[in-house]
């Protein structure tokens, strides 16, 4: 980096922001600021951008952090995808299909489906709950009542972020089978809750949003390429062509006022002047950084909780799955995930295991989570009994995303701060989606929609086209 303090005509600096954080949040707003023709300078202490959502290299391997999935209806995070040239990189399903193992079923007749067909919502997914092997007829009727019920609630509703959507989804008849092969199985993933521990605004959102919106909206999207060549390198890429200015490996110490109007943020060894910063960091982070004043109750930030993910790696000699993915009932493992090619491996088979709410095996040491694991994949591929297992290894994310217990909505800051000039972005504020890529990204477009508004500058008109295609 370049020492001493920066300066340039009043013209520049009127119009520079600086970027605190080189996650999804940080790196869709500072490409929408420099869209709009402002000076942009991003700072992210790691070597690298991506946030939370990264790859790294074990041997010949090429790792990511955690698997990580949208949906069609992520606008927003399409649009990302859009914006640095790599949504062929990261293509959806033609139509929604999960295959569903349920391991206290006999062997032949374990796999079930959860598709949808080309008719209207939500005739789509009729003939998939109507055949869904893994609940009864009776379970069957009362998901569909439930799912009407859901689909007239009020996101807009105050009073819905105050329940939990597991004692919503008892009092509509839900019985725990229910819950356990179709609610969690979707809601654990995307909420990283189980039911009771979700808060019903943003459970009601993601399946209002996701299955009962669109016929297409569940339609699954995933990289098909280490998640660092889209979300750092493809990132850094656009970032650089847009004149973005990165400094990596960069910590902040400190945001202030100058009292002139304009804002001085301190890094080791120089001192930056901006017009507007947005901290793109997580809650506590901010929490530290914010200046006295900006929030009414900063220490709200501090009450937002989070919530693990755990993913278990295990490299095959040969093949032993057939799918993209599954996700399995009567079995701890909850999503799988064949990793196979966009990990670079020339052999063999390499699998990931996606474990979401995770609190109870976060810690646990790796000989334990292997000797649950391994016997479990073995028990839902038959082809995995006779494989040699040639590597073995976990990921930990302690805080992988906000915890969306009942209230959190009420915690969750918006973009603008009572401090002119200051501004917030991170899933966690107040999207209204849970901690997901596509809160992110709509989190970055927010704070560079009300830097854009304070400064008077214009929107560019391709920022916001995911807007009307939501």
């Amino acid at each position: 980096m370049t020492h001493g303090t920066r300066s340039a005509g009043p013209a520049a600096q009127a119009r520079h922001a600086v970027v605190v954080g080189g996650g999804l949040a940080g790196v869709t707003t500072a490409l929408a600021l420099a869209d709009a023709g402002m000076r942009v300078t991003l700072l992210e202490g790691r070597p690298r951008l991506g946030g939370l959502a990264f790859s790294f290299r074990r041997g010949d391997l090429t790792v990511d952090n955690g698997q990580h999935v949208y949906l069609r209806c992520c606008t927003a995070y399409r649009w990302f995808l859009d914006r640095i040239e790599g949504a062929a990189l990261a293509p959806l399903q033609d139509r929604l299909d999960v295959p569903v193992l349920d391991l206290a079923r006999p062997e032949g007749r374990r796999l079930g489906r959860l598709r949808r067909d080309a008719l209207p919502v939500p005739l789509h997914l009729g003939r998939s709950l109507a055949t869904y092997p893994h609940l009864s007829l009776a379970d069957r009727a009362r998901v569909g009542r439930a799912a009407l019920a859901l689909q007239g609630l009020d996101l807009a509703d105050p009073a819905l972020d105050t329940q939990d959507f597991g004692s919503w989804l008892a009092a509509h008849g839900q019985s725990a089978r229910a819950v356990e092969a179709l609610w969690d199985l979707v809601g654990v993933a995307t909420l990283n809750a189980v039911a009771g521990d979700a808060s019903l605004a943003l459970a009601a959102m993601v399946f209002k949003t996701g299955l009962l919106s669109d016929p297409g909206a569940a339609d699954i999207g995933w990289a098909r390429v280490p998640l660092g060549d889209l979300h750092d390198r493809l990132a850094r890429k656009a970032l650089d062509s847009a004149g973005v200015r990165i400094e990596l490996r960069t910590r902040v110490t400190s945001v202030s006022p100058d009292g002139e109007g304009q804002w001085t943020v301190e890094v080791p060894g120089e001192t930056l002047r901006a017009d507007a910063v947005v901290l793109a960091v997580p809650q506590r982070e901010a929490h530290d950084l914010l200046p006295p004043g900006a929030l009414d109750a900063p220490e709200r930030l501090l009450e937002i909780g989070t919530a693990p993910i755990l993913n278990v790696h295990v490299v095959y000699d040969r093949k032993v799955l057939g799918r993209p993915f599954f996700t399995a009932l009567g079995s701890p493992v909850q999503w799988v995930f064949d990793r196979t090619e966009a990990s670079g491996l020339r052999e063999g088979q390499y699998l990931a295991v996606s474990q979401s709410a995770a609190q109870d095996e976060i810690d646990a040491p790796v000989a334990v989570l292997r000797e649950r694991y391994l016997p479990e994949l073995e028990r839902l591929l038959p082809p995995a009994r006779g494989a040699e297992v040639r590597d073995f290894f976990v990921t930990r994310e302690r805080t992988a995303t906000f915890a969306p217990a009942p209230g959190v909505g009420r915690l969750r800051p918006g973009a603008r701060t009572k401090a002119s000039g200051l501004y917030l972005a991170g899933a966690w504020t107040a999207t209204g989606w849970p901690a997901t890529m596509e809160s992110a990204v709509r989190s970055g477009v927010s704070a560079a929609d009300a830097v854009l508004g304070a400064l008077g500058r214009p929107r560019p008109q391709a920022l916001f086209e995911f807007e009307e295609a939501a």
